[in-house]
């Protein structure tokens, strides 16, 4: 069964897997890319609900959420950035290299497909279904983490904690969205005290596993308060 299950742990990969993973990671990563940096300055034209950019959503709801989006969109730069080195692995010389990052592939481009599916339903308004992707991706990338915590920097930072703690901010972000009258009185103070669970899940990894938690980062790329 693990021969055909690409989420298998494996100690070596064929030829014509590798070559797979080469080409999936290349594309969907590109995919994840394009959408992104396409969606920061435009707006979809399709679709029946409002249409608006990523940081024009972000403003248009006034949540305790609500992203500083000069903070989330380095974040993203940089990220984008280490997951070029992390893609550069895969044809690296060094087969135990190769073999470290073709082990996290099937992850590693699933989550660009559901970043890709949550930035096309989130500028659309689609927010129940923006939430739904954001979930599953959650578990993904948190399945990733428990059952690949001590890969090396290249593949633990771009792969597994840098995407991980986006897409926990994002369940905030956008369900803060989603949920009815996001700006009354309730909503602003539930939404103050839930945030601070962004620093008890770092916390938790710091203590757990003892490396430095992602989430932290993020933390900080919340610049309006109530």
């Amino acid at each position: 069964m693990s021969s055909v299950n690409p989420f298998a742990k494996r100690e070596s990969h064929s030829k014509n897997s590798v070559i797979t993973y080469k080409v999936l990671t290349i594309v969907t990563w590109l995919l994840s890319i394009v959408v992104s940096f396409y969606y920061t300055f435009n707006s979809p034209d399709d679709g029946v609900w409002p249409r608006r950019r990523i940081w024009r959503q972000n403003d248009h709801y006034h949540t305790a959420f609500r992203m500083n989006h000069i903070i989330a969109g380095i974040y993203w730069i940089v990220l984008f950035i280490l997951q070029g080195g992390y893609i550069a692995h895969l044809f690296s010389g060094t087969i135990e290299r190769v073999n470290e990052a073709c082990s996290v592939g099937s992850h590693f481009i699933l989550n660009n497909i559901f970043h890709f599916a949550f930035v096309m339903l989130f500028v659309r308004s689609l927010f129940g279904w923006a939430e739904l992707i954001v979930i599953l991706n959650f578990i993904n990338l948190s399945s990733l983490y428990f059952r690949h915590p001590g890969y090396a920097r290249f593949i633990h930072e771009p792969v597994v904690s840098g995407p991980l703690a986006w897409t926990f901010v994002a369940i905030y972000w956008n369900g803060a969205i989603m949920v009815p009258n996001p700006e009354t009185l309730v909503a602003r103070i539930f939404g103050n005290i839930f945030i601070w669970s962004i620093l008890v899940y770092g916390l938790f990894f710091i203590v757990v596993y003892k490396v430095s938690a992602s989430p932290l980062i993020l933390r900080e790329g919340f610049g309006h308060r109530y």
